[in-house]
Parts: C-alpha cells; sequence; structure tokens
C-alpha cells in the first residue's frame, strides 16, 4: 500500500552498451553565429546552418563509469527522438561527448573545450557535486549553461545551471522523516568523502536532531576507496541492536558495501539502508541479492506507473536491449534534454540569455509524472521511496500526491533558514532572505 504525506508538509520543509553508434556526427566543419554575446551570453557553433552543437560531459572512465555512463545513453536517445522529429529550430543536434573521467580537474578542462573550442549552445553533463563544483567557476566565468541531472546536496543557486535532479527537500528530508517513523530513530551516516555527502549528512543530522532522531555515527571513504570493513564494524558498535544506515556512497564503493554488509549478517530486517545514488543500474551491476529489502529514495523509479514512462522505458530497451534499466538520473537527464528544446524554441533562438529566460515556467509531461521548471533553476517533482525486489526493481513504499516545489537552501540548515533563490528577479538572484 501506498501512504501519501500531505503537500504543504513538504513545500515547508558503466555499461559496456554505451551507445557510441548514437553519437551524432556534424554535417560540415562549422561556421560560428553570434548569439548576442554583448548582452551576457556566448557564441555557440551553428555547424553549416543545419545543425547546432551540444556538450555531452559525464565520466565514461574510472569509479564514477558504473553511474554516468547510462545518463549519456539517455541524453543521446533524447537528442536522437529529437533530430528524428525534425530537431530544434530547424536544427539537427549534434553531439560533442567528452569524458571527465572521474576527475574533477578535468571536467573543468574539458568543460572550457565544449565551450571555447567546440562553441557548443549548453552542455548536458556532471554527476557528482565534486564535478559540478569543479566546472560551475568556467560557466559562471563564461556565462555559459550546464544542465544538470543528478539529486545534490542542495546549497547552491546559480544563474548558469539548470538542477533537473533533485533538491534534498525533495529527496533527502521525506526519506529522513518516513525512517523516523517507519524503522527507527538511530541514525548510522555512511558517505563518500566529498561535498554532497558531506553537505547532505550535516542536513540530515539537523533534520534529526530538529524531530527527535539520533546520529549515533558518521563515516565517509574516499571516493571509490572499496575498504569498508572499517565502516561496517563502527556500524555495528554503534548500532548493536540494529537501526538505519544513511547511505551517500557513490560509484564502486556501493558494490563492496552492500556485498560486506551481507556478508557480516547486518541484514535489512536489523539495518534498513536508505539510499540517495543507488538505483538500478547500480542494483543491476552489485546484485540485486544483495539488495533486496533495502531502500532508496527517488524521484523516479522504473516501475512508476504513467503512460510516458511505459512509452520511454520500451524505446530505451527498444535503443539498447532488453536487459538494460531505466532509474531517476537518466530520467532526469533525458527530460532535460527535452526542456532545453522547449526554451529554446520558445526563445526562438539559442542565444543564452533568452534561452534562460524562456526556461522558467517550461512544463513536461515526463516519465516520472508531471515537472515544471521553477524561476530557482530547480523542478519541481514528486518524491517516492522504494524497497528493493528480487527482480533487481523498486516496489514504491510511498509517494507525495504530487509535485513538491524545490527549496535550493535548505530549511534545517540555520545558516541558509530563511533563504530562497529567484533568477527571474535580479533584485532577489540566487539568494534573498524570504
Amino acid at each position: 500500500m501506498v501512504t501519501r504525506f500531505n503537500r504543504r508538509k513538504f513545500l515547508v520543509y558503466g555499461s559496456a552498451t554505451l551507445g557510441t553508434s548514437m553519437l551524432l556526427k556534424a554535417c560540415g566543419s562549422g561556421t560560428t553565429t553570434d548569439t548576442g554575446a554583448a548582452d551576457g551570453g556566448t557564441e555557440v557553433a551553428a555547424g553549416d546552418g543545419e545543425t547546432v552543437k551540444v556538450g555531452i560531459l559525464h565520466s565514461l572512465s574510472g569509479t564514477m563509469a558504473i553511474s554516468e555512463t547510462t545518463v549519456v545513453d539517455a541524453e543521446q536517445l533524447a537528442i536522437k527522438e529529437i533530430n528524428a522529429a525534425g530537431g530544434v529550430l530547424g536544427r539537427q543536434i549534434e553531439a560533442v561527448v567528452e569524458d571527465g573521467a572521474s576527475d574533477w580537474p578535468t571536467f573543468a578542462e574539458k568543460a572550457e573545450k565544449l565551450i571555447d573550442q567546440d562553441q557548443v549552445a549548453v552542455v548536458f553533463g556532471c554527476w557528482t557535486s565534486a564535478s559540478r563544483k569543479a566546472v560551475l567557476p568556467v560557466f559562471e566565468s563564461k556565462d555559459h549553461m550546464l544542465w544538470y541531472p543528478v539529486q545534490y546536496e542542495g546549497q547552491e543557486c546559480s544563474k548558469n545551471i539548470f538542477y533537473t535532479g533533485a533538491a534534498p527537500n525533495q529527496q533527502i528530508e521525506p526519506a529522513v522523516d518516513w525512517l523516523l517513523e517507519n524503522k527507527g530513530t538511530d541514525f548510522f551516516l555512511v558517505g563518500s568523502d566529498y561535498v554532497f555527502p558531506r553537505t547532505a549528512n550535516t542536513i540530515i543530522k539537523e533534520q534529526l536532531a530538529a524531530k527527535g532522531g539520533n546520529t549515533v555515527g558518521e563515516d565517509y571513504l574516499p571516493l571509490g576507496n572499496t575498504e569498508v570493513t572499517p565502516i561496517i564494524t563502527k556500524i555495528r558498535a554503534a548500532l548493536p541492536d540494529g537501526g538505519v544506515i544513511f547511505n551517500s556512497l557513490n560509484g564502486d564503493s556501493n558494490v563492496a558495501f552492500f556485498k560486506q554488509l551481507q556478508g557480516a549478517g547486518m541484514g535489512p530486517d536489523q539495518y534498513p539502508v536508505m539510499s540517495v545514488s543507488v538505483a538500478e543500474e547500480e542494483v543491476r551491476q552489485i546484485g540485486p541479492e544483495f539488495l533486496v529489502g533495502h531502500l532508496a529514495s527517488w524521484n523516479y523509479f522504473q516501475t512508476v506507473e504513467t503512460p510516458e514512462n511505459e512509452k520511454w522505458v520500451a524505446d530505451f530497451k527498444a535503443e539498447f536491449g532488453e536487459d538494460r534499466v531505466t532509474n531517476d538520473p537518466m530520467e532526469a537527464a533525458y527530460i532535460m534534454v527535452y526542456l532545453w528544446k522547449q526554451a529554446v524554441e520558445a526563445a526562438g533562438t539559442f542565444d543564452i540569455p533568452e534561452v534562460r529566460a524562456a526556461a522558467y515556467g517550461q512544463e513536461m509531461a515526463a516519465p516520472e509524472g508531471p515537472v515544471t521548471m521553477n524561476a530557482n533553476h530547480h523542478l519541481s517533482k514528486t518524491v517516492r521511496l522504494g524497497e528493493v525486489m528480487d527482480d533487481g526493481m523498486f516496489n514504491i513504499v510511498w509517494e507525495t500526491d504530487g509535485p513538491i516545489d524545490p527549496q535550493p537552501w535548505n530549511q534545517f540548515v540555520p545558516d541558509t533558514t530563511g533563504f530562497a533563490c529567484d533568477w527571474s528577479d535580479p533584485a532577489k538572484g540566487g539568494k534573498f532572505e524570504v
């Protein structure tokens, strides 16, 4: 049975089949068109008048390839569909794909290349907050545009980024509330050692303190590290009778963590794990037998029952194989290409300042359900919690009644309580006090 919470409550508060065959080639050598750089925009490559270049920047190698290669597949599928339907403003999209290689300086270098050399109209990219933070100064200094598809820790609202994954109030906070009500009050926090897990855990600790929960322990692994035995030992010592494990590990670390957790006899009946970076693709690669009964918080699962999702899953499998799965970051990546297209067509130009303004209010009947782009550059989205089943899919155990409006600035953290973001109003911008 699905339990639904009141909307107001939450308003308050590497795949081998990467799909490189879909990489679209340019029709000609390309020329450059001025898109209004004098107005704070940037120049984009128009190809030979029949194409427009876009950048795709994700980790195709290294520890994050387990997650990011499938996001590229989703973006490429959207591009292929858009081109088949006539393109954008009559132009075919040419994707320029770069590998961030799970290395944050490389992400920044590749972002500069895509903007300066390839002169792309937009970049779709990044997964970890470390990679996003690395490229952020590039996009801001060049006044360019990044669309970012992954849930993150919030505490950021850039004019140059559109965030199509969840803000904390659309993923982390509802998960904590549900766990407190259904699984217990003692939490051990586990994460990879970079900005997202550490900031997420700061939010969780504040939320637990406000709502009567307890943080009994907290530990981190360097990204890609698989030496998880010391953490599991600490969890057992801090929670000898069981308790909640809140997991924000990313990449290959999750493989070792879930396998060794099961090996230690710490199953979901006594040690339920709530993950915010483990979805269907990660379950498939780790092995469902190691995750059955554990939980994840997302806005989308492959098991979401909407007509749009039924079609998207069928189309994705037709393109990449029946054994492939879809997941939340892939869906957020897929729809962001379409939302950008809608904004370009509403603006009638690829000029970045005009596309940015036209993006506000863009709506889409997405596979996850209805989404709307807000003036704070984040989407209104439905929140869902799922439990891993034997087949590697998620049984949706709880969801909100409808889309929840995003809060980039966290309302549990004292330094950001009472702040909001609104890029449609220059007097407000990225951070203002309500």
